[in-house]
């Protein structure tokens, strides 16, 4: 029987739950975290319930997610999979732009290298940040299908970076499927990682077509931003199964495609054990019916 609580990532066999670095830091992903001696207690506790995959970017504060994981677990454990972005940047008072020329793919690079101390990253993803169109409000998570020039030299980039050995293995983010099929023209990639959970599920074609190709899934905000907790159907399943809603949410990603590693994120070691052990619930088939054929609302996000 196939043991479906690990996934091939980066040539590495892995657990399929990891942990997302982003909400290490202060509010709205910007600045120190309240508590730093609890933020690296998160840390190491992960490792210690058996994540070996941390997504994390350098602009996440921008930097405390990388010197906190630094801080806490370097030099890093031999099976760890640490999993970075490039493509964004932050301003003065956390908004975010875009930072995906040449030049700026670089010196991300750069600062992923120096912040986690480490001489390559073993996956690096193209964070793409989609143009907003005129007389729309900007959202993070929008995805376009053209293959622009722009795109094309991005990651062209990020090709050159792994031929120099600064990165190990190319992941795409916030992609559409011709992105990623145009890519998949270039380079291997080695995870993709878009918007996705119970409460989005826009990206269905996407995880099947990771799925059918061997491309690890990595959801960002898989809880909706904390927003599972309002949904009746999932409180009424969890109450039944003596879970949270957040685990709930989670074991259904798991049940959604063996290609799906969720890298749910959380500054406190009550929410980690809690996240982790959704990895262990087994979802009856009624539940499971009930939660695949339930009207998907998108949640409202800041960026990843």
């Amino acid at each position: 029987m196939q043991d479906t609580s690990k996934i091939q990532l980066a040539g590495r066999q892995v657990n399929r739950m990891g942990y997302g670095a982003m909400r290490l830091t202060g509010e709205g992903i910007f600045g120190p975290p309240k508590d730093r001696e609890q933020c690296l207690a998160v840390l190491k506790r992960a490792v210690e319930l058996g994540v070996n995959v941390i997504d994390c970017s350098w602009f996440y504060g921008p930097y405390v997610s990388h010197e906190l994981i630094a801080e806490a677990l370097h030099p890093y454990p031999a099976d760890l999979i640490l999993v970075s972005k490039l493509g964004a940047r932050r301003t003065d008072t956390g908004g975010w732009l875009p930072f995906l020329s040449p030049e700026n793919l670089r010196e991300g690079l750069e600062n992923d290298l120096r912040l986690l101390k480490v001489d390559s990253v073993p996956v690096v993803h193209l964070r793409w940040m989609a143009p907003t169109p005129a007389g729309e409000a900007h959202n993070p998570s929008r995805t376009e299908s053209e293959i622009s020039e722009p795109f094309k030299a991005a990651v062209d980039t990020m090709i050159a970076m792994k031929n120099e050995g600064k990165l190990q293995h190319i992941g795409l983010s916030t992609v559409s499927l011709p992105q990623i099929e145009y890519v998949l023209t270039k380079t291997p990639v080695a995870t993709v990682s878009n918007a996705y959970g119970i409460h989005d599920r826009t990206d269905d074609p996407v995880i099947d077509y990771c799925e059918k190709h061997g491309i690890a899934y990595l959801p960002y905000f898989p809880l909706a931003m904390g927003q599972t907790h309002t949904n009746a159907l999932l409180a009424d399943w969890s109450a039944k199964l003596s879970i949270t809603t957040a685990q709930l949410a989670l074991a259904w990603l798991m049940h959604r495609s063996p290609a799906i590693l969720p890298i749910p994120g959380t500054s406190t070691l009550a929410h980690l054990e809690e996240n982790m052990r959704a990895a262990n619930v087994v979802l009856p088939p009624d539940c499971l019916a009930a939660l695949n054929n339930a009207q998907a609302t998108k949640a409202s996000r800041s960026c990843c």
